[in-house]
């Protein structure tokens, strides 16, 4: 099963450097790597850099769960890949998110995530990165206006 794919496309409502950059920020990314509603905050650091690496724990009810990987690719502000190693990833996971300008005020994120271990686990990342561009979209707008 580890030719399994998901996509997932928003459009949020902030500048293409606000977007990118937002995914390299710890303080912003604990904010809205959240793929369920109601989770707490996650514990974030980063190395924001190609090359650099990251470790994002969860907490979900009691548990937590570990999420790392590794900067692959950074070429700001139209595109990021990284790897990724959780609970539900295979070797070889990673994530890619390539960022368009809709206008000055406003950016299309395309997120494409690669091998799960089976079906479940795509369906569940599919729902939770989509939670996640929507709390991303949630917190730029909100500093936008502030």
């Amino acid at each position: 099963m580890n030719d399994l794919t998901l996509s997932v496309c928003k459009t949020i409502n902030a500048s293409i450097e606000d977007v990118f950059d937002a995914w390299l920020n710890p303080a912003l990314l604990a904010k809205f790597i959240l793929p369920m509603p109601g989770m707490p905050q996650p514990k974030v650091e980063n190395e924001p850099e190609q090359g650099g690496r990251f470790t994002i724990i969860m907490q979900v009810g009691d548990n937590k769960i570990p999420h790392t990987g590794q900067y692959l690719e950074m070429n700001r502000p139209h595109k990021l890949v990284f790897s990724w190693n959780s609970p539900c990833s295979i070797d070889g996971s990673t994530v890619t998110i390539n960022f368009s300008v809709v206008d000055s005020c406003t950016t299309k994120v395309e997120l494409t995530h690669v091998k799960f271990v089976d079906e479940e686990a795509r369906t569940n990342h599919e729902g939770g990165w989509t939670n996640i561009l929507d709390v991303l979209n949630e917190t730029l707008s909100v500093q936008v206006t502030a």
